[in-house]
């Protein structure tokens, strides 16, 4: 029989232990979301402050003492997001498109290059087979 770990060390809404209000997993109070919760719902955090966070048991991604966290955002408090204009997502389509373009052999790759191989999979694989 496996073990549950209490969540009720995580439980510290005067945030006296960690420092800022802390909740387990799905006890926050209704008003404060993450920013994936806040995005879902078109908006930002706005350069508002820290709320809180939510602190849980895992071992996903080696987390120190297999304890992961969410920080936390009034509602209240956020603002909508921002709306790019017409110009700037020309600029960043044309960006995006740089970073398709092989240096060597000057085609689209169909994908964003490797960083680490600075060009496309064929040129690479090219390059392999010469050395």
């Amino acid at each position: 029989m496996t073990r549950r770990r209490s969540s009720a060390r995580f439980f510290d809404p005067t945030g006296a232990r960690y420092g800022i209000p802390t909740w387990p997993w799905r006890m926050a109070p209704p008003h404060l979301r993450t920013r994936r919760q806040l995005a879902a719902e078109g908006l930002r955090p706005g350069g508002q402050d820290i709320a809180g966070q939510v602190l849980w048991h895992s071992h996903r991604y080696n987390a120190p003492g297999g304890v992961r966290a969410a920080y936390l955002y009034d509602i209240r408090l956020a603002l909508p997001k921002r709306i790019p204009s017409r110009r700037q997502r020309a600029a960043l389509a044309k960006a995006l498109q740089a970073r398709r373009i092989c240096p060597d052999c000057g085609t689209d790759a169909g994908y964003v290059l490797s960083r680490r191989l600075g060009v496309c999979l064929d040129c690479a694989e090219r390059m392999e087979l010469a050395a």
